[in-house]
């Protein structure tokens, strides 16, 4: 199984867009994937794939309740199946991850017990059998440090960064080396950063030179595409499916993005170590007969 962490520094740079695009982009290359979202704000992945009805609903079932050993539920029946891959949806109970677990610490602690506050969804996925039912699982959390962030970084031990073509993005990148560095270090665990993502990138000379000094592995540059994936948001669902089922012709330049997502995922695999038994042509949708047009 290869486990990895889609984070940025920087807010709004497609964080969430890049993690749910990678996972439909896996499952269509036939692997079995899973997507953990940690994300407490509304406008989260849960929101982006349409699987967040139960977000408010005080007496649902949620990952934190199996975090601090509370669940109402097996753990199988917090997942929710959409576009073929499985999904964790938020909840509310998202917010007080931090409290909730410093009380679990506190009690352990209390009886003389060991506690790791940054351990709790590796176990949760561990005693759910999750290494050995998902070839893919991909964390997004949210963009500032934390307990959601910490949690995802030491289940899964991988980063894939997406990165704003500016000055801003490449401080993020440089501010993410010393936290992966410096979380490493303080738990004794390697993390390792699978590559970096442009996202955004218009192509002017300030970006380009920006872009050149990215100290990781770029599998592909994504140029600005607002209106595609603000569609995606609209119709709750992925890249593919909405240049699939809600363009009425198809757009070079969106098909090459869907092209692009798709050779990321193959780049993540490699890097991992995984194979895909039925990797696509990029970019390849199903619907034969939408127009070409450039």
């Amino acid at each position: 199984m290869l486990a990895y962490t889609v984070y940025s520094e920087a807010g709004g740079v497609g964080k969430t867009s890049l993690a749910a695009n990678l996972a439909v982009a896996h499952r269509r290359a036939g692997l079995d994937v899973l997507v953990v979202p940690l994300d407490p704000q509304d406008g989260d992945l849960s929101r982006l794939l349409g699987v967040d009805d139960d977000r408010a609903d005080a007496s649902a079932d949620s990952l934190v309740r199996h975090m601090v050993g509370s669940p109402r539920g097996p753990f199988e029946d917090l997942i929710r199946t959409v576009e073929g891959i499985d999904v964790i949806p938020e909840h509310n109970s998202l917010s007080d991850l931090s409290q909730h677990l410093e009380r679990e610490q506190q009690k352990a602690e209390d009886f003389g017990d060991a506690y790791n506050i940054h351990a709790q969804l590796r176990r949760v996925l561990g005693e759910a059998g999750i290494p050995d039912t998902y070839d893919i699982v991909i964390c997004d959390p949210p963009a500032t440090e934390g307990s959601h962030l910490y949690n995802a970084i030491y289940a899964t031990r991988n980063l894939l960064l997406p990165v704003e073509p500016s000055a801003k993005g490449q401080a993020a990148v440089e501010g993410l080396e010393d936290l992966a560095t410096n979380f490493a270090d303080q738990l004794n665990i390697d993390v390792g950063v699978l590559g970096a993502v442009p996202i955004g990138v218009k192509g002017t000379r300030d970006q380009e030179e920006m872009l050149a000094e990215i100290p990781y592995e770029v599998p592909a540059v994504i140029g600005d595409r607002t209106s595609l994936m603000e569609g995606c948001w609209r119709q709750q669902c992925s890249a593919f499916e909405y240049v699939r089922s809600h363009r009425d012709r198809r757009r070079d330049y969106e098909i090459e993005t869907l092209a692009q997502l798709d050779r990321v995922a193959r780049f993540v695999e490699e890097q991992g170590g995984i194979t895909a038994p039925n990797p696509p042509e990029p970019g390849a949708i199903d619907e034969d007969e939408l127009e070409v047009t450039a």
